[in-house]
């Protein structure tokens, strides 16, 4: 038996497979306090006993399942998806990861769009440098590697510098000679501000479900509906009986 890739059907059974199979990972990880996160089928766990102890409950979930066999990287520092994190004695640091054969490219300036794509893909660049970097110098450096790669796809630099300016209109003064923030306490704000807000696949997913609720609202009327007509009718024919 199998699905079709993309289904949204398959990716459910599969979700519904992965809980199922987790369970156990779960138990352990709540019963001593760390920490147990997966997205489809990657996977990030804390762990604060020894790396043989982590190896060994590593080792037994590959004997769960026959089709489930896990790959794993123990470190201080490792990625999860496109975040890089970093255990700084205790204490969670994370940046945005990339992968070291990735070519710093995105859609190229010369390219045949709509000037608004070029305005969009600077405003993604740092809204994912403020949401994924911790601290003020990692967002820094980090906003530094954003105009460098727009420079090398052909972003003329007084585009990115008034896009930079627009994005933290309300973080900078207006007189400001550089188009970026110089505050840590700004930066917090904004980062703050943009971790309550939703992004654009929650957005979707949210949209998904409200349509899904009025569908199911309407059907559940057209439902009533018929079934008090149904009501009238018998007691029309009870009032009225041949």
């Amino acid at each position: 038996l199998g699905g079709a890739m993309g289904s949204s059907f398959t990716l459910t059974l599969a979700n519904i497979f992965m809980w199922k199979w987790q369970k156990e990972f779960v138990r352990r990880q709540d019963m001593t306090g760390e920490f147990y996160g997966r997205y489809i089928d990657d996977i990030f766990m804390t762990w604060n006993k020894s790396e043989k102890a982590l190896q060994d409950i590593l080792d037994e979930a590959n004997t769960w399942h026959p089709n489930i066999k896990l790959e794993y990287k123990i470190s201080r520092s490792l990625p999860f998806l496109d975040v890089f994190l970093t255990n700084n004695h205790g204490i969670l640091s994370t940046s945005v990861y990339h992968k070291p054969s990735a070519e710093p490219s995105v859609v190229p300036f010369i390219s045949d769009h709509p000037s608004h794509t070029f305005a969009n893909i600077i405003k993604t660049g740092l809204t994912r440098a403020v949401r994924y970097s911790s601290t003020f110098e990692i967002f820094n450096n980090e906003r530094l590697y954003v105009k460098l790669t727009l420079l090398y796809n052909g972003y003329p630099s007084s585009l990115i510098e008034t896009q930079f300016r627009r994005f933290f209109s309300e973080y900078i003064s207006s007189s400001s000679f550089l188009p970026y923030m110089d505050d840590e306490k700004q930066f917090l704000i904004l980062r703050n501000t943009l971790l309550k807000q939703p992004t654009h696949r929650q957005s979707q997913v949210s949209m998904s479900a409200t349509k899904a609720d009025i569908h199911n609202d309407q059907a559940d009327g057209v439902h009533t509906v018929f079934e008090k007509t149904a009501d009238e009718k018998g007691k029309q024919k009870h009032d009225f009986p041949d």
